[in-house]
């Protein structure tokens, strides 16, 4: 996972988790990321300081996440988590089922699954609403 800051038209600056540059490059791409304060899609990168993990002694653990950080990951972990036990894992059919849901062809209802960048792109482009799930990282404290 890597993080960046982000920053949308209006100035408004806030983080965003992708697998990798390219998965966000992909995303911003396909207007897959908006600002959550207005809304807007024009996003871009904002300066940010680098964050290296520094190994302590011989044991050469990394030094534990800021307290706040910390904390906005335990929140993230329990928002993912949450998502998770409330839906439905529908796994490779997720654009099968995203499309009945959405045409009232079966029960509405949360589902996670897979999709192919070019079946979630395909799906945007349909007005069908999705978002990634964020793999996180291991509890880092």
């Amino acid at each position: 996972m890597i993080k960046f800051n982000l920053q949308c038209d209006n100035d408004h600056e806030f983080e965003g988790w992708f697998s990798s540059s390219t998965d966000f490059d992909a995303q911003i791409e396909r207007e897959l990321v908006e600002c959550p304060s207005c809304g807007s899609r024009a996003i871009g990168k904002a300066l940010m300081t680098p964050s290296v993990s520094v190994s302590r002694g011989q044991d050469k653990r990394p030094l534990a996440l800021a307290p706040e950080k910390h904390e906005m990951m335990r929140k993230l972990r329990e928002m993912v988590k949450a998502v998770r036990d409330n839906s439905e894992d529908v796994g490779d059919r997720f654009p099968d089922e995203a499309r009945k849901i959405h045409h009232g062809e079966t029960e509405a209802r949360g589902i996670i699954g897979k999709a192919s960048q070019e079946d979630a792109r395909a799906l945007v482009e349909e007005g069908i609403g999705i978002a990634p799930l964020p793999d996180l990282p291991e509890d880092l404290s």
